[in-house]
């Protein structure tokens, strides 16, 4: 079965999954390089609005509509 991950390759040619991946054993792969650079942004930009988001995120009634999801200790 083929299939296709999305990977970053760094300056020097080293190659990083952005998954990980189990096979049953070793495989060929073909890399194609891509122009546009990785999209690294989207984490910036969900940090850089974190403290303007936090308000929200830290009232009461934020907490109590997800209570459900905690885990029982």
């Amino acid at each position: 079965m083929i299939q296709t991950v999305e990977a970053v390759i760094d300056k020097r040619g080293k190659v990083k999954l952005l998954q990980s991946m189990n096979l049953p054993k070793s495989r060929r792969a073909l890399v194609t390089i891509l122009e546009e650079e990785p999209a690294v942004a989207v984490a910036e930009t969900a940090l850089l609005s974190e403290k303007s988001l936090a308000e929200d995120w830290n009232r009461a009634e934020e907490d109590e509509a997800w209570e459900y999801l905690q885990s029982e200790q």
